[in-house]
């Protein structure tokens, strides 16, 4: 059983903790958190035993194999850097990291550290009904898609009436908004169907934290595009729909996958038979234990490159997008 220590001890560290419970594969021995109480708070109700609020103490005196990192996205390059200089595996949620230079030098440390391993929690892309989507895009013809990636989040409220400090999520400093947050999720999709794109183009609504609330992204394959309708100022119920010419696939959410159908030439509907469980952040963490597990086998060394490869891929495709409006976080200044 693999030991885990936890960077970020929010909601989706509960979740996540509940499903690497469930997958049998981890035991958390081990959290950091600035404070120290919070640490012992937030980790002794999961039987951790281990608490610091130090991350150089934490990555070196810390009993742990592989470590669960939820922090903002800002700050994901620092730690994922300590964690690989200290041998860990990484699994750092999405987006794992704010542009291409952060990627870049943390492949360099993994060719230098090589019993490290990082995994980026795009977790949508390893569920059953993606790949079984997967499998039947792969036999349709490109006609572009749409996606619609859209959820109100409470804490826009405290952005509209200027309440200070701003939310992490909203704000630059911290590399915040709804195309890194939620856009994110629709580019793993894309990229892992279809490749990097040819040229890319956003249109932000932004707000006066600096940072796009909602927008719409086009990723354009030669003549066909693909359009992702994100934003976290709303709430948006059309689903996502991948063409083929005559046949199409309908998924009911492009993050929480729960019912897909394909409707085939003659426009009658085939649902996916593929049940997802409900905390589907279950399936990644079983993926990436696999890896982990048997570091020696050569399949599972080619899944765990390519999924290295498209998180670079994604993490350049988001990058891009920002770059075509001018979209700029502080931690790009910094190369």
């Amino acid at each position: 059983m693999l030991k885990l220590g936890i960077i970020g001890t929010h909601i989706i560290t509960d979740r996540l903790l509940a499903a690497a419970k469930q997958s049998g594969e981890y035991r958390l021995t081990t959290v950091y958190s600035r404070h120290m109480a919070r640490a012992e708070e937030f980790g002794k109700q999961y039987g951790a035993t281990g608490f610091y609020d130090s991350l150089e103490e934490f990555f070196a005196n810390g009993d742990f194999d592989v470590v669960y990192i939820a922090s903002p996205n800002s700050i994901h390059y620092e730690q994922v850097r300590l964690a690989i200089e200290n041998d860990k595996f990484v699994i750092v949620e999405k987006p794992a990291f704010v542009n291409p230079h952060e990627f870049k030098e943390v492949t360099r440390l993994l060719a230098a550290h090589p019993k490290a391993r990082l995994f980026e929690a795009a977790r949508n892309i390893h569920t059953p009904l993606f790949k079984a989507v997967q499998k039947k895009i792969k036999q349709m013809k490109f006609g572009g898609a749409t996606l619609n990636i859209m959820k109100y989040s409470s804490r826009i409220d405290k952005v509209y009436e200027g309440t200070k400090p701003v939310p992490n999520i909203f704000n630059p400093e911290f590399a915040g908004g709804a195309i890194e947050d939620l856009g994110v999720y629709g580019i793993n999709m894309i990229v892992a169907l279809y490749g990097k794109p040819d040229s890319v183009n956003y249109l932000p609504m932004m707000l006066p934290t600096g940072v796009d609330g909602n927008g719409v992204a086009t990723l354009t394959y030669g003549s066909k595009s693909v359009n992702i309708v994100v934003g976290k100022t709303s709430n948006n119920y059309l689903g996502t729909e991948f063409y083929g010419g005559r046949d199409t696939v309908w998924l009911d959410n492009a993050i929480n996958l729960r019912r897909g159908i394909y409707y085939d030439d003659d426009k009658q509907a085939h649902p996916f038979d593929v049940k997802v469980a409900n905390n589907d952040m279950i399936y990644e963490l079983q993926d990436f234990a696999e890896i982990m597990n048997n570091l020696k086998d050569a399949d599972n060394e080619a899944r765990y490159q390519k999924w290295l490869q498209l998180a670079e891929d994604v993490n350049q495709v988001t990058y891009d997008l920002r770059q075509s409006c001018d979209l700029t976080f502080p931690a790009d200044t910094n190369y």
